[in-house]
């Protein structure tokens, strides 16, 4: 079992105040961070049982402080299957991130579009997710602290957080889409069949990422707000081909819109 008091103990000896919020920031999103004010940043080579990020973009950094009136604490960076982690690891600073306090989550990403009438560059709300991963990172034994092996989750994420983050979306004149998001392994991206069928199971948008986190955070009870920012139209729907690059352009370049909304949120809450 992953010890998680070594992780807690070492970055609570850093944090001048308790988080609030905890903040995923997925590919090109990196910069939302910038506003927070006196910012503590802490490597992940540095916390204990913290894994490396590999993923292109992904700094690698927890960085702490205030935001728009809330202590947060944002991963400048994630953990992916495709990198070779372990789904213990993944899940890892999600529950370090509860035990230091936090008890809401926004979790971002970058996403292909699925659903025919969204365009690269929009905000789609996740509202519920699609795990074709073929595995659960709660598999193994139970560490009771964070919650029973069997939990529901029909409110994975937070049914409440919907109205209060289209409101925001309006304040920043953001036109919010909304969908299910499907998540799958990576790194290959799918194939026009797979999109298909994809779009047949209900998806709205694909990606490689934030289901084992959200399981995870649905374990704790946490509550769960998340945006995928879509990066590109999914395999077959453009007749071009897809680009790791273009995603991170394309996020990076979003990612002003994507704070914006955040911050706002965070001023709501």
């Amino acid at each position: 079992m992953k010890n998680y008091d070594a992780a807690v103990s070492y970055i609570q000896t850093k944090l001048q105040a308790v988080p609030e919020v905890g903040i995923i920031l997925g590919s090109g999103m990196q910069n939302i961070v910038g506003n927070i004010t006196n910012p503590v940043v802490i490597a992940y080579e540095e916390i204990p049982g913290f894994a490396s990020a590999t993923a292109p973009n992904h700094a690698g950094t927890l960085i702490a402080g205030e935001l728009r009136g809330k202590q947060v604490v944002c991963m400048k960076g994630r953990f992916h299957f495709y990198e070779g982690h372990a789904a213990e690891d993944i899940i890892f600073p999600v529950r370090v991130l509860w035990l230091l306090g936090a008890r809401t989550l926004i979790v971002t990403n970058a996403a292909g579009g699925i659903n025919q009438s969204f365009r690269v560059g929009d905000i789609m709300q996740i509202r519920d997710h699609i795990n074709l991963t073929g595995t659960n990172p709660l598999i193994g034994a139970n560490d009771p602290r964070f919650g029973g092996r069997f939990f529901d989750m029909t409110h994975a994420y937070d049914h409440g957080f919907f109205a209060l983050a289209e409101s925001a979306a309006e304040d920043c004149g953001i036109a919010l889409q909304s969908g299910v998001y499907l998540g799958c392994t990576g790194p290959s991206f799918e194939t026009p069949a797979e999109i298909v069928a994809f779009r047949t199971l209900g998806a709205d948008a694909v990606g490689m990422s934030t289901v084992f986190e959200v399981i995870a955070a649905s374990q704790m009870n946490m509550r769960v707000l998340g945006f995928s920012m879509i990066t590109n139209m999914a395999a077959g729907m453009t007749g071009e081909a897809l680009n790791g690059d273009e995603v991170i352009a394309v996020g990076n370049s979003g990612g002003a819109k994507l704070q914006a909304l955040i911050e706002r949120i965070l001023e709501k809450l």
